[in-house]
């Protein structure tokens, strides 16, 4: 059985980057509900070599029917060529937070 609502996570450049991608998910009903963490240290390889860069992390709850378009908006919003977008599934929790999640995305009928 597949969760109802997860986590989205993406990593941006800058704050203020992060702050406009939380902002416009939430505008748009893409997400309930998002958390900007940073700086992180990131540390990756991209076109054969091994970078590190500080970024900050946007966590954003929505549920699992918002997953496509918010992806899809994030990469239009993404400074980045190759956007970090990775959902992860709520298995538990609050069951009156995860309801205000489902309202707040419009998926509450």
């Amino acid at each position: 059985m597949a969760a109802e609502h997860v986590i989205v996570t993406s990593t941006t450049d800058s704050e203020t980057a992060a702050l406009e991608l939380a902002a416009k998910a939430i505008e748009e009903r893409l997400g309930a509900c998002a958390q900007i963490v940073g700086p992180v240290t990131s540390v990756y390889r991209w076109e054969g070599e091994v970078r590190t860069d500080r970024e900050w992390r946007v966590e954003i709850k929505t549920t699992a029917a918002r997953v496509p378009a918010l992806t899809e908006r994030i990469r239009q919003l993404h400074g980045y060529d190759l956007p970090e977008v990775i959902a992860t599934p709520i298995e538990g929790g609050s069951a009156d937070y995860l309801a205000w999640v489902t309202t707040e995305t419009g998926n509450g009928g």
